[in-house]
């Protein structure tokens, strides 16, 4: 899939530096990731293999020559009768935000999720993120839980957004 010179694509061994990049920025400067300690490239690598390994997506835009950001989904919850629902991320490199490339990357893991029959997805946003939130409200997805204080970064409690997006809403069972 490819938009301008935004090139969205299955990501590989050899993005993971990239991924790296824009992941461990978000870690040090940024609430949309509750972790104060950035990754290693293994860490990068072991969380790869475990994506691939579960069969689920890791899509990678690349506009410019490198990698301007990232989406994925994987387990929601561990429990058997969670296998239906996913967790997902999209991130985007500081210096390519604002260009619609979240948007870019959004939608594969959409039509990748309905492809493998999944039934519900779920993005965990931090409550002052408003571009995630408004990002997700424009694909349908709608806010279904919101955890005061469940998050601490910077010195300061953080609230968390939790918003759903049902992919097949009139299925009753697999």
């Amino acid at each position: 899939m490819s938009s301008g010179t935004v090139n969205i694509r299955s990501a590989s061994k050899n993005d993971l530096a990239g991924i790296l990049e824009i992941y461990n920025h978000a870690i040090i400067n940024t609430t949309s990731v509750y972790s104060e300690h950035p990754h290693t490239y293994e860490m990068r690598l072991s969380w790869y293999n475990d994506r691939i390994s579960n069969g689920f997506p890791v899509f990678v835009a690349e506009a410019e020559g490198q990698i301007a950001g990232f989406s994925t989904f994987g387990h929601f919850r561990v429990w058997p009768c969670y296998r239906f629902t996913v967790e997902h991320s999209v991130y985007v490199h500081i210096d390519h935000q604002g260009k619609g490339i979240s948007k870019l990357l959004l939608h594969p893991l959409i039509d990748r999720a309905r492809e493998m029959k999944l039934h519900a997805m779920i993005a965990g946003i931090d409550c002052e993120n408003k571009i995630s939130y408004n990002l997700h409200q424009s694909f349908g997805f709608v806010e279904v839980a919101h955890f005061k204080e469940v998050g601490f970064k910077f010195g300061r409690w953080l609230d968390l957004k939790f918003m759903e997006l049902l992919l097949f809403p009139t299925l009753a069972h697999p």
